[in-house]
């Protein structure tokens, strides 16, 4: 059996096409200061963070923690040596999953970057969600920077992922990443390769169990409505985007930082596209809806050379203001 028939074999692993982009291209916001905002358009670029340091401390850590225990506690287990092929195989695949357990860890973890939106309804919540613009939108003195993905492609090599973030309480994580082994499991037990074959299997299902931490949530940020931008550094194997590797110096102390420049980004995706085009509206916090505010947003627009977007701005409604 060659690579290409054994990759193959291991598409069952991944979620369906229709359940993200590009089959399913939304608008999402991007909630964030008014200074965050105005550097984003003046440099024309996003900045991507880790979320290894990000607020949720169960960030990815839960899901490849949990996946390497469910993992590593399983292989014994009669229906995986049988499907395997026997003791001495397992061992094998064990030693090729730790390789690329050790990998992740010791050389990709340190340059894997999310950027967090939130998917935009424009009919039902043209103002854009309250909890978002306390948690992130400067408690509603910020802006909410829209985004058409409609306008993005993605080619098969693309560098970034974009999906969305499913919910689930920590019981119902764990019993997904149950069903994933057991699924593997059942996807190894009908193929026939040599030995020298067993990276392929342990390379895609620890690439599973990593998205799925990835893309994966407590149910109690459910209301947030996530999608991620997501960068894995084992995705950008032509290197399109390692001259943007950055830090910052913020609250947290000094962090590393992928500094997305939107042209070259949707360049490595399949199609330049300028941020102007990108943006479908921007979206003025409820602590910040004063004519006055407006009319400030347009100086600043129009001094960034983004004079384009004064059309696009509007202010939320919602009747919010911090204490």
């Amino acid at each position: 059996m060659d690579d290409e028939a054994i990759t193959k074999a291991f598409s069952a692993l991944w979620p369906k096409p229709e359940d993200g982009f590009p089959t399913k291209k939304p608008l999402l916001a991007h909630y964030t200061s008014i200074s965050v905002m105005e550097s984003i358009l003046a440099n024309n670029e996003v900045w991507l963070s880790n979320p290894l340091v990000m607020n949720d401390l169960q960030e990815v850590r839960f899901g490849i923690n949990q996946g390497n225990e469910i993992v590593l506690s399983h292989l014994n287990d009669d229906d995986f040596v049988a499907a395997c092929g026997g003791a001495a195989r397992v061992k094998l695949f064990q030693n090729w999953y730790s390789y690329y357990n050790n990998e992740f860890q010791n050389d990709h973890a340190f340059d894997l970057y999310v950027l967090c939106l939130s998917e935009h309804d424009e009919k039902e919540n043209e103002d854009g969600l309250l909890s978002m613009w306390r948690g992130y939108g400067g408690n509603g003195t910020g802006a909410a920077i829209v985004l058409n993905t409609a306008k993005i492609n993605a080619g098969e090599d693309a560098p970034l992922i974009i999906a969305p973030v499913r919910y689930g309480s920590d019981e119902a994580r764990v019993g997904e990443l149950l069903a994933l082994f057991k699924e593997f499991t059942r996807v190894i037990s009908e193929l026939s390769f040599d030995d020298e074959k067993l990276y392929i299997p342990a390379f895609y299902l620890y690439e599973r169990i990593k998205l799925m931490s990835i893309f994966t949530k407590h149910k109690g940020f459910s209301e947030e409505r996530e999608w991620r931008v997501a960068y894995l550094k084992s995705n950008d194997s032509n290197k399109k985007l390692t001259d943007m590797f950055g830090y910052c110096i913020g609250p947290r102390g000094v962090e590393p930082k992928l500094k997305l420049n939107i042209e070259k980004a949707t360049k490595a995706m399949g199609d330049t596209i300028s941020l102007e085009e990108i943006i479908h509206q921007i979206i003025l916090g409820p602590s910040l809806s004063s004519p006055f505010a407006l009319l400030s947003i347009g100086r600043m627009l129009d001094q960034l050379g983004k004079s384009s977007l004064k059309n696009k701005v509007r202010a939320s409604a919602i009747p919010f203001r911090p204490l």
